[in-house]
């Protein structure tokens, strides 16, 4: 059973008890991200999730939260997205005390340290790099930043150089007061754990957190370029990746779970229309796979593979022929079948995780204020029609 206990101050604690296994993650999910951001300030929702590691009021600097977490055998770490942030410690569930202590401290008192920022900005720099160097990485970004141009949906996370080499404590301080409050917090554990003791220790150590609303609003997403583009950038490597898609519906959308159906259909597995046409036919791409992201207000549908440097138009022909394929015949019930089994067997293998399933109850709670569940998500995948699929193709 789902278990949500909301907290007088706002906080909302999110629970899953899961009795096969001896380990439990805690989650922290916050309402912020780069849509969050203005150009001013782009990439500073990543920067800070840096800064919430390198010390604070129990555990004062990054040696002590990493050592207090390796004492434990736990791993810990934060991820920043578009609009929302998390942080995470999974460990033995008996340690479940110490990951609420140490992720308590450090994001209500992280201080800060400006010699630690200034540290820190080589270090995300470097970060910036990898990802520059690292085009299955860029290409998403590129990808974004094609389809919805100059705006934080557009812009990526990890932000510009002249932010992360610029950012002021301050700024820092304000970005965390705006939107780091109870209200815009979700704690999601999943684990061998009992809901009302997580909640008791919830309650010890989440008491100083900032109360208030956020101040900050997510950035309403501004009319877009939906005509045909291309974007090309050079690098010296030996295969090219490519990208190609459209904008999509939202998440909260009806058609949500069919968009699902229908980038499984295409380009998800070993028996998937892209991986046998494109791959095994032709032989024009190593790696190949689509997939439909949902945000709050849009989404993105695209396929990406890694081709010969030489066959670049006949793989990007290959993936447009089978989204002109798939858009004018009407796929099988049995190839409808497969697809949803294949949807449903791959969340029941991923939640297997603590950490996964802890990521699945928070983020319906810290976007929608929902509580979903395994079973409504099956049963909306369920729902899907072969003509539903056709329709929205």
């Amino acid at each position: 059973m789902i278990s949500l206990t909301t907290l007088p101050n706002g906080l909302r604690v999110v629970t899953k008890r899961l009795e096969n296994t001896m380990a439990a993650t805690v989650l922290v999910l916050v309402r912020a991200g780069s849509r969050f951001e203005t150009k001013k300030i782009n990439g500073i929702s990543h920067f800070l999730e840096h800064m919430f590691f390198k010390g604070a009021k129990r555990y004062k600097n990054a040696r002590e939260v990493s050592e207090t977490i390796d004492n434990i055998g736990g791993d810990f770490n934060a991820f920043t997205g578009k609009e929302y942030v998390g942080y995470y410690v999974k460990a033995a569930a008996n340690h479940l005390d110490t990951s609420l202590d140490v992720i308590s401290d450090m994001l209500i008192h992280a201080t800060f340290d400006t010699a630690e920022i200034d540290k820190e900005r080589g270090v995300i720099m470097e970060e910036y790099n990898m990802y520059q160097d690292t085009p299955t990485y860029q290409i998403g970004w590129d990808f974004e930043q094609l389809l919805f141009g100059d705006q934080p949906m557009g812009w990526d996370q990890v932000g510009t150089k002249d932010v992360i080499t610029g950012c002021t404590r301050d700024e820092f301080v304000e970005f965390k007061k705006s939107l780091y409050v109870p209200k815009n917090t979700v704690i999601s554990v999943a684990g061998n754990i009992h809901h009302e003791d997580v909640v008791k220790m919830i309650e010890k150590y989440f008491t100083e957190m900032d109360t208030g609303d956020a101040t900050r609003v997510q950035a309403s997403l501004e009319p877009f370029n939906t005509g045909k583009r291309v974007f090309l950038r050079e690098r010296k490597t030996e295969q090219s990746h490519i990208c190609v898609g459209f904008p999509q519906v939202a998440e909260s959308h009806p058609d949500f779970w069919v968009s699902k159906v229908l980038s499984v259909a295409l380009g998800a597995g070993m028996s998937s229309r892209m991986f046998l046409s494109v791959r095994e036919e032709k032989g024009l791409a190593y790696y190949i796979g689509s997939a439909a992201e949902g945000f709050t207000d849009c989404g993105i549908f695209s396929t990406n593979a890694g081709v010969d440097l030489k066959r670049i138009d006949m793989a990007i022909e290959a993936v447009v022929d089978e989204y002109k394929k798939i858009a004018s015949e009407t796929i099988s019930a049995k190839e409808l079948l497969k697809t949803k089994e294949f949807i449903k067997g791959k969340m029941i293998l991923k939640l297997e995780d603590s950490e996964e399933y802890a990521h699945l109850l928070g983020k319906y709670q810290v976007l929608y204020g929902v509580t979903k569940d395994p079973d409504a998500i099956a049963a909306a995948v369920d729902l899907v029609t072969v003509e539903d699929v056709r329709r929205l193709a």
